[in-house]
This record gives structure tokens, sequence and C-alpha cells, in this order.
């Protein structure tokens, strides 16, 4: 499964870079995305593919708190990314005409850089507040990777401030996010509703379904996860659910693009073409 994740990300930011005819915002965007795809899944899982082939399970503080430093930078990178695509497609489709003012090459490199530097402040933000906590000198982490909720669990001081002040930084790193995503669609339905054609209704939302299918797997696993830490209280079902949101979700991001975009499948038939 990593190894298809890694593959079918590559091909996307080849295919995106190699033909002239996809250098346009959206296929920008999906090019950045594939990259914090790639680096959100390798935070994790080979480490985990090490310590099950050497069969060790160890990792040092400062290896962990690395570990949980990447695993925000890119999952929250992923996140602010998917409302900046969601922003391309409301200019496309509200904004017709002016398109390519509003979305020219120099405001696509600053929402990039601006969605970078939000994502590495949630994450330092996160590290500074596990740095806080103490630790017995060995401790197990009931789960294949730091994760945060487990280590506020097995810390020696009360972790009640640093569970508030979680949660606080989750809701402001991902609420924000998930706001632009719903207002972006809601301009973008009514104005699809006012297009008096069927074919140009279907036409107009083709054009973000397979955004849409990416927001709804990446929302909907993580929202799971979340969910399974805190209804089910069981380590196992929580490292489970943990794999939907670390390993499957930028697994399928590739191909729910590649399999319901056209332009995707022909840049890659031509990059193969070439490479053949």
């Amino acid at each position: 499964m990593y190894l298809v994740t890694m593959l079918g990300n590559l091909l996307i930011i080849l295919a995106v870079s190699s033909d002239s005819h996809l250098h346009t915002p959206m296929y920008f965007f999906l090019s950045i995305l594939s990259m914090a795809d790639i680096g959100f899944t390798s935070t994790t899982v080979p480490k985990m593919i090490l310590d099950i082939q050497v069969h060790g399970r160890g990792i040092s503080y400062v290896g962990c708190v690395i570990q949980l430093s990447f695993f925000y930078l890119f999952g929250c990178l992923d996140s602010v990314l998917l409302s900046v695509m969601a922003y391309d497609r409301f200019v496309a489709i509200c904004h017709p005409l002016h398109y390519p003012v509003i979305m020219n090459p120099r405001l696509c490199s600053l929402l990039v850089l601006v969605s970078f530097l939000i994502s590495l402040l949630d994450s330092q933000l996160h590290c500074l507040m596990m740095s806080q906590l103490t630790f017995h000198t060995n401790v197990e982490i009931p789960h294949f990777f730091c994760d945060p909720p487990q280590l506020l669990k097995l810390a020696c001081n009360d972790p009640s401030t640093n569970k508030i002040l979680m949660y606080t930084i989750g809701a402001i790193f991902g609420g924000v996010p998930v706001s632009g995503i719903l207002l972006s669609y809601t301009r973008i339905f009514s104005s699809i509703l006012r297009v008096p054609s069927t074919s140009g209704r279907y036409k107009a939302f083709s054009t973000c379904g397979s955004h849409l299918s990416v927001v709804c797997l990446f929302y909907g696993t993580g929202l799971g996860v979340y969910l399974s830490s805190t209804l089910l209280h069981s380590p196992k079902k929580d490292a489970v659910a943990s794999v939907m949101y670390t390993v499957v979700t930028p697994m399928l991001n590739p191909f729910i693009y590649s399999l319901r975009n056209r332009d995707i499948k022909r840049a890659l038939q031509r990059f193969l073409r070439r490479t053949t």
C-alpha cells in the first residue's frame, strides 16, 4: 500500500510537471497536495515497516517529537490545501471570466506559501505542547506512531490543560479550512443551480467532483479516527482507524483524481508513452 501511494502520487506530480496542458492553478495545487500526501504517509509508514522487519519497536524521545512534528505539518498542509483548492473551484465556477486574472501564478505561489507557514505553526504548537509533558524512562505507546492523544494518557503530569490546548489548536487549524470549504461549496452549488440546462449543471459540477470526493474521504476518515478514539477507548481499534487515515486516504487520492479526470488520464498516457 505504501509503494502504491508513492507511485500514484509521484505519477500525478510527474504528469502535471511534464504536460504543459496541466500548467493551471488547479493542477498546480493538485501536485502540491500529492507532495503533502507523500510526506504525510512517509512520516509513519516506513518506521512501521522497519519495525516489522527488524522486530523492534523502539523510538527515541527526539525521534518521537520529530515524527509528531512532521505528522502535524503534512496533515495540516493537506487540510489547508484542500481549502485552497475549494477556493480555486469557487473562482473557476462563480467568476469564470475573471479566473485567469484572479488565480494568477503569483497568488497561487503565495497561497501555497501561506498554507505551508500555517501548517508549520500548527506543527510547532503541538511540539511545544508535548515538550511540556514529562514521561517515565521507558514508555509503551499502544500505537504504530507517536499519536498525541496516546502520549497525553501516558504523561506523568496532569494532561487536562494540554488536552484543552490540543483540542483548541485542532479546532482552529482544522475548523478554519473546513469553514472555507463549506463556504466555497455553498457559493458553488448556488451558482450551479442557477445554470438553466442540465448538461451545463453537470459540466460545472464535474469540474469539482474529484475534489469533493477527496474532501469527503479526508475529513470522513479523520472524523472516524477522532470518534473512535473518543468513544471506543480501545487503542487497538484506534490504531486500525488511524491506518485508514494515514495510509488508505493518501493511497486513494491519486486514483480519485486520475479515474475521474480525463486531462490527468491523457497526461499520464503521454508521460508513460514518452518513458517507454
